[in-house]
């Protein structure tokens, strides 16, 4: 790209703004999109916490999200996409209906109620006040929205874990990923096997919650069921950055979106690798952006 932007605001018609506690530690991110986009879903992780996951399955009805919400605060953060909701609907975005446009915002969340106050989680304001700092800015990454409260590892000695986005380009293929990284595994650079943050217990189930959750989004013109498989290989980017993962503590799931900027015929196998290849590099980000927060040392610092 032209443009300093390396992140997934790079591709046009994409909007992401955050709403961040940083005392609470907690907060939750919102990804905005010009016009409804066909949208999939691939949820690996036993512990999931989603909302709206089922309406992206290919031959179902809906099938577009008018905006994807990634947030903290457990199952009690679903509530954010309330707000998303009440944002999209006052500007008249959503699926048709007789009574009216229902906007439609799949969520996932990450489990961050052991670090600050555990009682304070994102709601429905929350999710509103993301979506109303949605810009096509470059994306602030690090301790931020939904990366505030995240962590890498279990138990005593865990690392600070974060939001990181990356930009990923291939011929005519570009893809773009935000990840929250906040896994039970140790996080390693995928180009040279070389361990980036660890924290205990990362080679056994752990003890806590946790998951590493995000988006993909590609500028071919793409079906649902294609767009189904390139959420599947988005994670094979999660397992070669992330070891190890999809566990029984783990709520991993990757949402991918179509954005349709670029006509034409595209290898699907190649979309998806690049997708892979953009979500392990928004992982990388997510750690090396991370900073020490709630008594929690960072990788990088």
């Amino acid at each position: 790209m032209a443009d300093a932007n390396s992140t997934l605001t790079a591709l046009p018609g994409v909007r992401v703004g955050h709403w961040t506690d940083t005392h609470a530690g907690t907060g939750c991110t919102v990804v905005l999109f010009e016009r409804a986009v066909p949208a999939a879903v691939d949820v690996r992780g036993s512990a999931p916490g989603t909302r709206e996951t089922d309406a992206l399955h290919p031959g179902g009805l809906v099938g577009h999200a008018d905006a994807i919400l990634l947030t903290g605060g457990s199952a009690f953060g679903l509530s954010a996409a309330d707000g998303v909701m009440r944002f999209l609907e006052a500007r008249d975005r959503g699926f048709p209906t007789a009574a009216g446009r229902v906007p439609i915002v799949p969520a996932a969340v990450i489990y961050d109620l052991s670090v600050g106050d555990p009682s304070v989680r994102p709601n429905a304001a929350s999710g509103e006040a993301a979506a109303a700092t949605a810009t096509t800015a470059p994306i602030q990454q690090g301790n931020v929205g939904a990366g505030t409260g995240a962590t890498i590892g279990s138990g005593v000695g865990r690392l600070k874990g974060g939001l990181g986005s990356a930009l990923w380009c291939s011929g005519t293929i570009e893809a773009a990923a935000l990840a929250v990284v906040n896994p039970a595994g140790a996080v390693h650079d995928p180009n040279t096997g070389r361990q980036l943050a660890a924290g205990p217990n990362t080679t056994q189930a752990g003890i806590g919650q946790n998951t590493t959750i995000g988006i993909v989004a590609v500028n071919a013109v793409l079906e649902r069921w294609q767009l189904r498989k390139v959420a599947e290989m988005s994670h094979d980017g999660l397992a070669r950055a992330v070891r190890p993962t999809h566990g029984m503590n783990d709520g991993d799931a990757i949402f991918a979106v179509a954005l349709g900027t670029r006509a034409g015929d595209f290898d699907l196998t190649a979309v998806g690798h690049a997708a892979a290849e953009a979500f392990s590099a928004a992982i990388i980000q997510g750690v090396r952006r991370a900073r020490p927060a709630y008594g929690l040392p960072a990788a990088h610092t």
